[in-house]
């Protein structure tokens, strides 16, 4: 059911033409409590809550449960086409735990921390916030998942995904234009 690392490393050639600018947003997941994903059409981020009706904010610091939660991982972003690859059905892209799905290239080079993007009416920052994959990434889409998506070139292109933050609260839907501005 699982792809290989050398399966996955032959598709880099197709992660790798995502759309530099003028983006799609393929999907919008909302995650009202742990292991929970509703997939929405349209919705709503906020400066100070994230995507309303998302865990963020109650969940606290991904790392340390007790602390805070993090506004430089208040939005999880992940490309489409590296999804696509590892999940092979879109029923299951929900299940990485990202909050958006996006055809555009992610790399540090396209995107580097400071980015901005305009989505719908929102402005998102890509924060320095690292986006790996983990232990329930590796169990919903095998063991080469983590290696294929942290391997160097991974790492690069950012093929787990980033972190970012609400900067203009806004709304989303699925199929908006991603600018950067």
């Amino acid at each position: 059911m699982h792809l290989t690392l050398d399966s996955m490393n032959a598709q880099l050639d197709t992660i790798r033409q995502s759309p530099r600018d003028n983006g799609t947003l393929e999907m919008i997941v909302c995650r009202p409590d742990v292991d929970q994903r509703q997939m929405l059409f349209e919705a709503e981020v906020d400066v100070t809550r994230g995507l309303i009706g998302d865990n963020w904010l109650t969940r606290g610091d991904f790392h340390d449960p007790t602390a805070p939660a993090n506004p430089d991982s208040q939005i999880n972003i992940m490309n489409s086409r590296v999804i696509s690859l590892l999940a092979r059905e879109r029923e299951r892209w929900q299940l990485a735990g990202d909050q958006l799905y996006v055809d555009l290239d992610l790399s540090d080079e396209n995107l580097p921390p400071g980015s901005r993007i305009a989505i719908g009416t929102a402005v998102l920052e890509v924060t320095a916030e690292p986006h790996t994959g983990c232990k329930k990434f590796a169990q919903r889409y095998g063991p080469d998942a983590p290696r294929f998506v942290n391997s160097p070139e991974g790492k690069r292109l950012h093929l787990r995904g980033i972190n970012a933050r609400v900067i203009q609260s806004g709304t989303l839907r699925t199929g908006d234009t991603i600018r950067k501005i």
